[in-house]
C-alpha cells in the first residue's frame, strides 16, 4: 500500500465561474501522484483538443482566450468543465465547474411615481436580473441618495424605502444596475409628499411583507417588511415553527426589514412578520419562506486499501448537503457498472467489490452532486498477487444427501500444492446475492464437506479455494445443485371414545409438519393384518369420525401427513370401546335434572326445619323466664322502686341485648328503669305453646352457653321475622336523679299486665 504522497490525487480543481464575454477565462487543475501523469480537459464530457481558442498550459490548467457564449458555428464557451489525471494505477475525474456568461437583461421593473401623505412611507423598486447578480444603485434627482439618513433603507434586491415621510423628500428617482457585464439605468420616478401628518386613527397595514427566498449557505437574506398605521405600527419577527430566531448574524434594516448574515442550512423556514399596534393586540401578519441550500460535502472519504485476490473489497463514501446529494461511482472515470461481484449498497454509499481479481485493480471516486454544488472523492484499490500461490481446486463435485444435506468434494490444486494450509468451501443460495455467500473452512488433507442445515428443494451454489500463508488461490468452477424435497412430519394424534360405535380422531395443524398437501387416515382391529383406509383428508381437516366399530375388540388407528415428495411417518393410537359398554351397562344413566331438583328440595327442607325447631326453643325459654319476672315484680313497693338509684346506662354491662337472646344483668338493668315487656305482646308473637320435648332440648342449650356472672345466653341462627321490641316508660319528673339517653318510646301496656 502506498503512502498518500503517491496517491493520484487532486491539489486544485476547477470552480464555478462567470466569463466575460470576449475576455479571456482561465480554469485550474492541478494534480499530485506517481509520474508520470497525463492530464486532459473536458466539455459537457467531450474532450476537448487543443487550439488557438482554447488550449492547456504546463501546469496543467485549461486557458480559453476569448471566451464567447455564442459563437459563429453555434457553438459556445457554455458549459460544465473537467480535468481528467491519469497514470499507471488509475484515472480520476475532477468535480463539474459550471462555466456561464457575464449578462444583464433590461429592467422589468421600473419605479412608479408615488404621492404620499407627510409622515407616511413611500417605496420605490427596480428589478433586473443578471449575472453575476447585479449591484443596483439609487439616485435622487440625479445623485446618489444619502445613505447615511436613517429613514432611508436600501435593500439588496433594488429596493428603496424612505419612512417619516417629509417635504424636502420630494424628487425624482431612478436606480442603476451594474454588474461586470453593463451598466444600465432604470427609468424616472416622481415623488410627491402632500400635506400635513393626519392624526386620524388607521389600523396597522402591512404595505409589502417578506418574499420566498432560496439561498445558497454563507449568502445573506433580506425579507422585508413594512407597515404604516397610525399610530405607527410596532414590526416584530418570529418563526412559524416556533423555534428562535436567534440573535448572531441578525439585523434589522430600517423600520421592519430582517437581514440574516452568513447563511447556515439551520436558518431554513418559514418567518412571520407582524404589524402589531402599540400598546394592544392588534395586529396584522405576513409570512414567506427561505431555503437554504447547502453543496454536498463528504462526511467520510473513502480510502484506499490493497486486498489479496478472491477478497472482498470494500469502499464507503458517506456526503451531506442540502438537498440530499446523489452519490455516483466511476471507476478510472468511466460511470460504475453493477454485476454480480459488484454491489452499491446504503443508497450508493458503500461499494463492496466481491471475489477481487486483477481486473478490478483501479481507481475508484465517489461524486457527490446537488443543486447546490458537486464534489468528488477518490480511493485505490490494490490488487495483491504472490507468485508460486496454487492453482484452482480440481474436479468440484456436489451430490444431494438428503432434504437438508449436500456432500461437496474435489480434488487438490494441480500446481504449488507444498504450501497449502487448507481450503475454503464458498456456499450460497443460488437465487441469493453474492453477500449473501458463507465460508466453512476444511483442513489441507480432506477433500470433501458435508453441508448440512440446508433448506429442503432448495439450489445452492459452491466453489472452492485453496490458501496458503501469502495469500489465496483464484476460484474453482462453481457448481450448482439442489436439496432433496422433505415429507411432512408427524403429526398429533388423539382418539376420543364417542359411544360404543363410535371414536373420534383428531390432530393439530403445526408449522412443524411443513408443507403437506393432506392426511391419510389408516385404522383396523388389531388382531387383523389389514387396514381399512387410507382415508384422504384435506389439509385443512383436524378431524373425523370412525363409526361403525365393534365394541369388544381393540382397534388401531394411525394417522400420517403427505406431500408431492411422499408420505411422512405416522403416528399410532389404540383404543379400546369395551370399557365404554360395561360401565353403561353397570351404571345406568342418571335422570340429572331430578336428583338435581330432588337434592334442591332436601336441603330447603332441613334449613327450614332447623330454623322452625331453634325458634320453638327460644320461644319457650322466653315465655318461662319474662312470666317468673312478670310475677317478682307485682309483689314490689313502687316507692322503695323510686328510692332505688338507677345506674347510668354506659356502666352497664357490654353483653347487653344479644340477637335471639337476653341476659340476666340487661333484665335487671330494665327493672331498675321500670321497662315493662308486654306479655300479651309476647303471646300475640308467639301463641303456638311448644312441647315438652322442644322445651327440654331450650332448657338443656340454655345451661350448655351459660355465660360468667350468673349470665345466660342463647345463641341460635337467625330468623327472618323475628326481633325483640325494647319499651321506655315515661319519664318521672318527680325523681331528680331519673334520666334517659334516649327519647322515651311510647307506652304499649300497664306494668300490671305483665
Amino acid at each position: 500500500d502506498f503512502g498518500r504522497s503517491s496517491e493520484l490525487a487532486f491539489v486544485v480543481e476547477p470552480s464555478d465561474d462567470i466569463a466575460v464575454q470576449e475576455q479571456p477565462l482561465i480554469l485550474y487543475c492541478q494534480v499530485e501522484g506517481i509520474q508520470p501523469i497525463t492530464i486532459t480537459w473536458r466539455k459537457n464530457g467531450v474532450m476537448i483538443v487543443d487550439s488557438e481558442n482554447a488550449f492547456m498550459l504546463a501546469n496543467g490548467s485549461l486557458y480559453v482566450s476569448r471566451f464567447q457564449r455564442v459563437r459563429g458555428d453555434g457553438s459556445s464557451d457554455e458549459g460544465e468543465y473537467d480535468c481528467m489525471a491519469q497514470n499507471h494505477y488509475g484515472l480520476l475525474v475532477s468535480r463539474k465547474a459550471k462555466i456561464q456568461a457575464a449578462t444583464m437583461s433590461d429592467f422589468h421593473i421600473h419605479p412608479q411615481n408615488a404621492v404620499v401623505e407627510e409622515g407616511g412611507v413611500a417605496r420605490f423598486q427596480c428589478q433586473i436580473h443578471g449575472l453575476p447578480e447585479p449591484v443596483i444603485l439609487w439616485h435622487k434627482n440625479s445623485m446618489p441618495v444619502n445613505t447615511d439618513n436613517e429613514r432611508y433603507t436600501l435593500l439588496p434586491k433594488g429596493v428603496l424605502q424612505i419612512t417619516g415621510l417629509r417635504a424636502e423628500d420630494s424628487g425624482i428617482f431612478h436606480c442603476v444596475a451594474t454588474n461586470i457585464a453593463n451598466v444600465k439605468f432604470s427609468r424616472e420616478a416622481r415623488l410627491t409628499v402632500s400635506g400635513s401628518h393626519s392624526t386620524v386613527y388607521k389600523d396597522p397595514m402591512i404595505l409589502v411583507g417578506p418574499e420566498n427566498l432560496t439561498l445558497t449557505v454563507h449568502q445573506t437574506a433580506v425579507l422585508e417588511c413594512i407597515a404604516t398605521g397610525n399610530p405607527r405600527p410596532i414590526v416584530s419577527w418570529s418563526r412559524l415553527d416556533g423555534r428562535p430566531i436567534g440573535v448572531e448574524g441578525i439585523q434589522v434594516l430600517g423600520t421592519g426589514n430582517l437581514m440574516i448574515s452568513d447563511l447556515t442550512v439551520q436558518h431554513s423556514g418559514i418567518y412571520v412578520c407582524a404589524a402589531n399596534k402599540p400598546g394592544t393586540r392588534v395586529r396584522r401578519t405576513a409570512q414567506g419562506s427561505l431555503v437554504v441550500q447547502a453543496p454536498a460535502e463528504f462526511v467520510q472519504h473513502p480510502q484506499s486499501i490493497s486486498r489479496p485476490v478472491g477478497t472482498t473489497a470494500i469502499f464507503t463514501c458517506v456526503a451531506q448537503g442540502e438537498p440530499p446529494p446523489q452519490i455516483t461511482w466511476l471507476r478510472n472515470g468511466q460511470i460504475l457498472e453493477t454485476s454480480d461481484h459488484i454491489k452499491l449498497k446504503n443508497n450508493n454509499s458503500t461499494l463492496s467489490i466481491y471475489g477481487i481479481n486483477q481486473a478490478d485493480e483501479a481507481i475508484y471516486q465517489c461524486l457527490a452532486e446537488n443543486s447546490a454544488g458537486s464534489t468528488q472523492a477518490s480511493a485505490r484499490l490494490t490488487v495483491l498477487w504472490a507468485d508460486g500461490l496454487p492453482s484452482p481446486p480440481q474436479s468440484v463435485r456436489a451430490e444431494t444427501v438428503s432434504a437438508t444435506t449436500i456432500q461437496v468434494s474435489w480434488e487438490k490444486p494441480l500446481q504449488n500444492t507444498k504450501e497449502i494450509i487448507g481450503y475454503v468451501l464458498h456456499i450460497r443460495k443460488a437465487a441469493d446475492p453474492v453477500e449473501m455467500e458463507y465460508q466453512e473452512a476444511v483442513s489441507k488433507s480432506t477433500f470433501q464437506q458435508l453441508v448440512t442445515d440446508l433448506e429442503p428443494s432448495t439450489s445452492y451454489s459452491f466453489y472452492i479455494k485453496a490458501y496458503t500463508s501469502r495469500g489465496a488461490s483464484k476460484a474453482s468452477e462453481v457448481t450448482v445443485v439442489s436439496t432433496l424435497g422433505e415429507v411432512p412430519a408427524m403429526p398429533s394424534l388423539f382418539i376420543k371414545v364417542i359411544n360404543s360405535t363410535t371414536v373420534q380422531a383428531t390432530w393439530e395443524p403445526s408449522i412443524k409438519l411443513g408443507q403437506h398437501e393432506g392426511f391419510k387416515l389408516y385404522y383396523r382391529k388389531v388382531h387383523l393384518s389389514q387396514y381399512t383406509g387410507p382415508v384422504l383428508l384435506a389439509s385443512n381437516i383436524t378431524a373425523y369420525n370412525i363409526t361403525h366399530l365393534d365394541a369388544s375388540v381393540v382397534y388401531e388407528v394411525k394417522l400420517l401427513a403427505y406431500n408431492q415428495h411422499g408420505d411422512g411417518n405416522s403416528t399410532v393410537r389404540f383404543v379400546s370401546l369395551r370399557e365404554t359398554v360395561e360401565r353403561t351397562v353397570l351404571n345406568p344413566p342418571c335422570d340429572c335434572m331430578k336428583d338435581e331438583q330432588n337434592n334442591k328440595t332436601s336441603t330447603t327442607g332441613i334449613i327450614i326445619g332447623i330454623h322452625i325447631g331453634v325458634t320453638c326453643i327460644i320461644f319457650c325459654i322466653l315465655f318461662l323466664m319474662f312470666g317468673y319476672r312478670g310475677r317478682l315484680l307485682m309483689c314490689k313497693n313502687v316507692q322503695e322502686q323510686l328510692s332505688t338509684p338507677q345506674i347510668p346506662r354506659s356502666q352497664r354491662s357490654a353483653t347487653g341485648l344479644v340477637l335471639n337472646g337476653a341476659t340476666r344483668r340487661d333484665r335487671d338493668d330494665r327493672d331498675l328503669n321500670g321497662k315493662q315487656l308486654d306479655m300479651n305482646e309476647l303471646e300475640r308473637l308467639f301463641p303456638a305453646s311448644p312441647s315438652q320435648e322442644q322445651q327440654e332440648k331450650g332448657i338443656t342449650s340454655a345451661h350448655s352457653l351459660s355465660a360468667p356472672h350468673d349470665e345466660t345466653q342463647i345463641s341460635t341462627l337467625p330468623l327472618d321475622e323475628f326481633s325483640i321490641i325494647e319499651e321506655q316508660p315515661d319519664p318521672l319528673p318527680k325523681n331528680p336523679h331519673a334520666s334517659s339517653p334516649a327519647a322515651p318510646a311510647p307506652n304499649h301496656g300497664s306494668a300490671n299486665e305483665g
